[in-house]
C-alpha cells in the first residue's frame, strides 16, 4: 500500500448507501467523493480501519444529519467543479484498506479538508453516534 490514509482526505470510492444495502444491494452504484473521517491502524493486525462519509450534491432530506461544504473547502478537497455539496454524517461505509475490494493499492486523493473544517465534520459525526448507519464493506 503506497498511501497512508488520514482523516480529512477526500478520495473516490464506490459508496454504498444504507438504503441501498437495506434493499439487498452489495455494490455502490458509482464512484463518488468521500471524506475519511476515521483512519486507524490496528496495532494487533496492522490493518487500517476506515470510516468514510459520503459527499453528495443532493440537498439532505429532512431529518438527515449533514454539513454543507463551503466553497473554500470544496477547493481544498478537489471538488471545485461542484457548486454545492454536503457531507452526510448519519451513515458511513466501514472498510479495511488492506482487505478492501474497493481501494486500489496506488489510490490517490482528490484533496483534503482543512483541520478546522475537519473538526466540525468529526464533531457532527460524533454527535450523530447512535443514530448512524454503518455499512460494512468487508463482504
Amino acid at each position: 500500500m503506497s498511501h497512508e490514509f488520514r482523516a480529512g482526505e477526500v478520495v473516490s470510492y464506490p459508496y454504498l448507501w444504507a438504503w441501498q444495502q437495506l434493499r439487498g444491494e452489495t455494490e455502490g452504484r458509482k464512484q463518488r467523493p468521500v471524506c475519511v473521517v476515521i483512519a486507524i491502524r490496528s496495532a494487533g493486525d496492522g490493518n487500517t480501519h476506515l470510516a468514510l462519509l459520503a459527499i453528495t450534491t443532493q440537498p439532505p432530506q429532512t431529518g438527515r444529519i449533514a454539513l454543507e461544504v463551503p466553497e473554500i473547502e470544496r477547493k481544498r478537497a478537489g471538488l471545485s467543479e461542484l457548486k454545492q455539496c454536503w457531507i452526510m454524517a448519519d451513515e458511513y461505509n466501514y472498510d479495511l484498506v488492506e482487505r478492501s475490494w474497493y481501494i486500489e493499492p496506488d489510490q490517490g486523493i482528490l484533496g483534503r479538508f482543512s483541520k478546522s473544517f475537519m473538526v466540525k465534520i468529526a464533531r457532527l459525526f460524533a454527535d450523530a453516534r447512535g443514530r448512524t448507519s454503518r455499512v460494512n464493506r468487508l463482504d
